[in-house]
């Protein structure tokens, strides 16, 4: 196994380790987890870098890179549903379409088609990366986890409320939107995939 596919495989692991941590009862729970979903963004971004450095592209990174992306992104959206830190309509609707848009690129591969990422689609993956991290630090500034410091950058006021939550609130209704839209679009633009077995 090469090394960006190692890169790959070991984002299920982070994945394991992240959920693990963060139904854990033990201090800076939610930081570690932070800190191990931002590693899991490195090992994502140093991946595809290598592989096409190094010109490393595989069948395996192709089907299991997006893949292991996917995972990671809904189990934190699926985990703040069961910590109460998300409605779970919103999660829905994010866990749907990114399972839409799987089956729909299984359906394209089994007829030998290759259906490229969209811009769209990479503005949403961007929106839900920043909703997950947005909603960590609202928590973990809610927790004292980062003390006076944290308070201090995240905690000052705005209409009422601090500022950080107002953001956190912003970029979950973003990432919801960009999901929804982007996968509507997706489904729509390919939809002769699908049609034409009705």
């Amino acid at each position: 196994m090469n090394l960006p596919n190692k890169l790959t495989a070991s984002r299920f692991v982070i994945t394991a380790a992240f959920l693990l941590v963060l139904f854990a009862q033990i201090p800076w729970n939610a930081t570690i987890a932070l800190v191990l979903f931002c590693l899991a963004g490195v090992t994502d971004f140093l991946d595809g870098t290598i592989a096409r450095r190094r010109n490393l592209i595989t069948n395996f990174g192709i089907l299991m890179d997006p893949l292991a992306d996917k995972i990671m992104v809904c189990s934190a959206f699926i985990a703040f549903v069961g910590l109460q830190w998300m409605p779970a309509w919103m999660v829905v609707i994010i866990v749907a379409r990114e399972l839409s848009i799987t089956g729909l690129r299984l359906l394209a591969a089994s007829k030998h088609v290759v259906l490229a990422a969209e811009r769209f689609g990479k503005h949403k993956t961007i929106s839900q990366i920043t909703a997950i991290n947005a909603i960590f630090v609202w928590v973990i500034v809610g927790q004292n986890q980062w003390g006076s410091a944290g308070q201090l950058i995240f905690g000052w006021n705005l209409f009422g409320k601090p500022w950080v939550w107002w953001f956190m609130e912003g970029a979950k209704w973003v990432a919801v939107t960009l999901t929804f839209s982007s996968g509507w679009l997706y489904l729509w633009r390919n939809r002769a995939l699908y049609l034409d077995d009705m």
